[in-house]
């Protein structure tokens, strides 16, 4: 065991790294790059790193899972991410590590020149005798520096009797000024800013001119518009926007004082046009003019869209009666009401049974105050009579036409009487069950029926569409997908909406919903050994209805106990002795009438993961110049949990490849907590980083794996030769292209994922180390191909220097390759060399024909290229289908190549080295594993 210890190191794309006091450093980069800060740690168990900023959590402002990485990398940075960073490290062992870094994120922003007359002076122009400030400002980090230059003279404080240069004392250097005092003609010039910071990580100075004359003045602007402008939905507006004044001309945009133009808005200079104008665009819009003289002007003209929407009535008795009803010769007011934009344009018109109504003594036909009751009229019949029973109709419309009338009926009879409201008996309390869909039932009587309003009435909650309030034309509230939370008691009352003005009636609908019993655990992993008992213990946590609850426990389809809860709220299940037949997914339910929960229990023998002592930055021991050792350590996690440890599986691959390479490591003996294990992998080629995963195994089977990342952390030392090597295993195949011209293509394949329905007695069951789940390149002869079909695949261009000054020595490099021909149909294999250059000449290297057996076969042949090659695998088709040709790890060594009857180099490889004579893209993977020790 180990506490963390912790290092913060950067990626050298830093402007600048400064030490200051207490060991704090300070990294400065430029805005737009990329940073990259990476924590080294050391500890065992492995310490958990999180990354963290000033004032909270970097979680907060950074969109990727670096936050909880070494290595923590922020593309395109922005100046709001400068600040302190922290990388904290913890295992639980003594306090967490924490180190920390300032990011000074360093940017200048184009400067602006803004132009002032002095107060009390401003008029139109800027006269002779004036007092005029230039103002300079740019963003930027570090503090700016601004100089000034008339024409090509630079301005200096004191130079100039008629120049003054200053900052303002309230912008703490964010700024500069320059005033011109009493305007003089030679002052009429064109002046420019400078802004600079001194070339810090490579920042340029930045410039603006500003060319001052006696024409020179702020912006006035003119709209071509009425205001406000009152328009119908559907119609076209465009606004007209014009400069009166202003030098240099001004720009002008336009701005909507809520929110955003609309997306349709089409802006063409000073011309603003909204096709097919809706509600939703209608509120303020400016024309705003600017040329950083004066202040900017502004002119706003306001977007009126003539509207009609929900109209309503309502009928109120006689208010000097208590009666609700309405009775002859008594008094009764009608009222309609709508929503009308703009509401001055408003009218209404009243009509009984068709024919148009005009005040009168008895009927008297009122406005509201717009300022109590908005786009309100009411009808008032004084002293009812029987002749005034009939249909009575408010119609409400705007001036401007265009936009559709409004019409409201209301029938005024013997029956028109206020409503009542009751709820069905078998309808409260209401019973359902969790995800149905319910509905909540009051029935409303009387003429006209009114809008019902739905509300919780046992609590201040919202109801399920979020409202506080649901409104319903027929009474009936329509829950969706029910839920326990919707338990409670409901009220419906009538509003005074299309009904009678009256004291509210209202009635209460219970709802009860039924849930299945909520339980713990849902889910938990027992790991145990052969052997061994076991307890699995389930609990209720809640549920409606409580009575009734059963269980029942299984073992995957099998049931092993059944019981009923009488006052317990658990069950529990024992496994005496575990064994193989008694390993496996425990579930029990435990069931009311709403359903069933269920706690699940896997049982397993697997081993727990192994913990890799970790250590960031120095994960190896070297030995020779080309290649590179390292020391893999780990201890077991809970090692008595299960069975004895047999072996360990180990797998290794370098990193971005799909293949794993896999040993046994024998396990003598137990295993003790925290007992430190080593195994020494070797042959790991310089710089490559490797993925190495790591798998306990019992008598039970394989356990747990872990995986982490080794990496080259020495210094790099290239070889003296050149060399390729290409196992097919990448997702490229090492730059190798299908060429153009031929028949068919060359197959990637690996036995394991191989079609089953592929050709029999023809093809390798293995790449050429025997692995099933390595890959090879191959032809597949099968239908529809013909005899004498080719399949050709073009090398990458392998660029050759050479030997001396002159070329007069070419290199000689040894080109192998393995291949496999088996079958009673094979055709020929024929391999080619393309010289840069002569692209139409392809000289013959090698060839082979016919059925070689199920083995593979390797071709060596010595090339002596002049210049830049290429080679070319031509597959020939045979006369039938079993004629699968295949080749596999291809190579090109620098060298002549070995005599026959030495052994050929057999480690397995699959990727490219960069080199002296051959330049490719790395992608070589060559490892072998030596040692072993505990």
């Amino acid at each position: 065991a180990a506490p963390p210890t912790v290092r913060i190191v950067h990626s050298g794309l830093a402007c600048n790294i400064e030490e200051e006091r207490y060991s704090e450093r300070v990294y400065t980069i430029r805005e737009g790059e990329t940073l990259e800060l990476t924590c080294l740690v050391t500890g065992h168990p492995r310490p958990q790193i999180r990354w963290t900023k000033t004032a909270g959590s970097a979680s907060d402002r950074f969109q990727d899972s670096s936050v909880f990485n070494e290595t923590l990398r922020i593309t395109n940075i922005q100046r709001h991410q400068g600040g302190r960073y922290y990388c904290k490290a913890e295992n639980g062992l003594g306090s967490p590590a924490i180190k920390s870094i300032r990011v000074d994120v360093y940017y200048l922003d184009d400067p602006i020149v803004t132009v002032h007359q002095s107060i009390g002076e401003a008029k139109e122009q800027f006269y002779y005798e004036r007092t005029v400030f230039l103002r300079c400002v740019a963003n930027s980090n570090p503090p700016v520096r601004y100089s000034w230059r008339r024409g090509q003279e630079v301005l200096l404080q004191g130079s100039d009797k008629g120049v003054e240069i200053y900052e303002p004392f309230f912008t703490q250097g964010e700024t500069k000024i320059l005033k011109l005092k009493n305007l003089r003609p030679q002052d009429y010039a064109n002046y420019s800013c400078i802004a600079s910071v001194r070339n810090v990580c490579s920042i340029p100075d930045k410039m603006v001119s500003f060319r001052l004359s006696n024409k020179t003045a702020s912006p006035s602007i003119k709209l071509l518009v009425d205001d406000p402008i009152v328009v119908n939905p559907g119609e076209a507006i465009t606004l007209v926007c014009v400069t009166t004044g202003g030098e240099p001309a001004p720009s002008l945009t336009w701005v909507r004082s809520l929110g955003v133009l609309p997306d349709k808005t089409v802006l063409n200079g000073g011309t603003l046009t909204i096709p097919a104008v809706t509600s939703d665009d209608a509120g303020t819009y400016s024309c705003i003019a600017n040329n950083n003289v004066g202040n900017p002007a502004k002119k706003s003209t306001n977007i009126i869209v003539r509207a009609l929407k929900k109209g309503r009535f309502w009928i109120t008795p006689d208010p000097y009666h208590k009666d609700d009803n309405i009775q002859i010769g008594r008094e009764v007011k009608i009222s309609c009401q709508v929503e009308a934009v703009p509401s001055e344009e408003l009218t209404f018109s009243w009509f009984k049974n068709g024919r148009p109504l005009r005040s009168s003594e008895r009927m008297v036909i009122t406005q509201t105050d717009p300022d109590v009751s908005p786009g309100t009229t009411n009808l008032d019949i004084i002293d009812l009579k029987f002749t005034d029973f009939g249909t009575y109709t408010c119609v409400a419309s705007l001036k401007g036409g265009g936009i559709s009338d409004i019409s409201i009926d209301v029938n005024i009879s013997s029956s028109t009487v206020p409503p009542n409201l009751t709820v069905p008996q078998e309808k409260s309390p209401l019973v359902t069950r969790e995800g149905d869909t319910i509905e909540l039932q009051c029935q409303v009587t009387g003429k006209p029926k009114p809008i019902i309003l739905w509300s919780r009435a046992d609590k201040e909650v919202a109801m399920p569409d979020g409202a506080m309030q649901s409104e319903s034309y027929d009474g009936i509230l329509r829950i969706v997908n029910v839920s326990r939370e919707m338990t409670g008691t409901y009220r419906c009352q009538t509003s005074q909406y299309n009904g009678f003005n009256v004291k509210p009636r209202e009635a209460l609908v219970q709802l009860i919903v039924q849930y299945p019993p909520a339980v713990e655990p849902a889910f938990l992993e027992i790991r145990q050994g052969q052997g061994r008992g076991v307890t699995m213990g389930c609990r209720v946590l809640r549920a409606y209805p409580t009575r009734v609850l059963t269980y029942e426990w299984r073992l995957g389809g099998k049931l092993l106990r059944t019981g009923q809860f009488d006052v317990q709220d658990s069950t529990e299940y024992t496994v005496g002795s575990l064994s193989r037949d008694t390993y496996g997914l425990y579930n029990c339910n435990i069931i009311n009438e709403a359903g069933a929960g269920r706690c699940s229990f896997l049982v397993t023998g697997k081993a727990y993961a192994p913990e890799f002592y970790y250590d960031t930055y120095n994960p190896l021991w070297q030995n020779r110049p080309r290649v590179y050792s390292y020391s893999l350590q780990w201890t077991q996690m809970n090692p008595d949990a299960v069975d004895r440890i047999l072996a360990y599986r180990l797998g290794i691959r370098q990193a971005g490849q799909q293949r794993w390479w896999e040993q046994e490591i024998t396990v003598n003996g137990n295993i003790q907590r925290g007992e430190l294990i080593t195994y020494n992998l070797t042959e790991l080629i310089k710089p490559e980083a490797y993925e190495v995963r790591l798998t306990p195994i019992t008598r039970f089977g394989e356990g747990d794996s872990t995986i982490r990342v080794i990496k080259y952390s020495g210094k790099i030392t290239h070889c003296p030769s050149g060399e390729f090597h290409c196992g097919f295993e990448d997702g490229n195949i090492c730059l190798f292209t299908q060429d153009d011209t031929d028949n068919f293509d060359w197959t990637k394949q690996s036995t394991a994922t191989r079609d089953t329905k592929y050709t029999p007695n023809t093809g390798p069951n293995a790449d050429r180390t025997g692995s099933k789940e390595g890959f090879y390149m191959y032809i597949e002869t099968s239908r529809p191909r013909l005899e004498g079909e080719k399949a050709r695949l073009v090398s990458p261009v392998f660029s050759v220097a050479p030997k001396n000054p002159y070329g007069a020595t070419n290199t000689a490099y040894c080109f192998s390759f393995y291949y496999h021909m088996y079958g009673q149909h094979i055709g020929s294999l024929n391999v080619y060399l393309r010289l840069k250059g002569q692209t139409a000449i392809e000289n013959p290297l090698w060839s082979s024909s016919g059925n070689k057996g199920q083995h593979w076969n390797q071709a060596r042949v010595n090339i002596n290229p002049p210049t830049s090659f290429q080679l070319i695998f031509e597959g020939i088709r045979g006369p039938g289908i079993e004629g699968d040709i295949a080749i596999d790890d291809v190579s090109i060594v620098e060298g002549e190549c070995m005599k026959s009857d030495q052994p050929a180099n057999n480690l397995r490889s699959g990727a490219v080295g960069t080199l002296a004579h051959i330049r490719l893209i790395p992608l070589l993977i060559l490892m072998s594993v030596l040692s072993h020790q505990r």
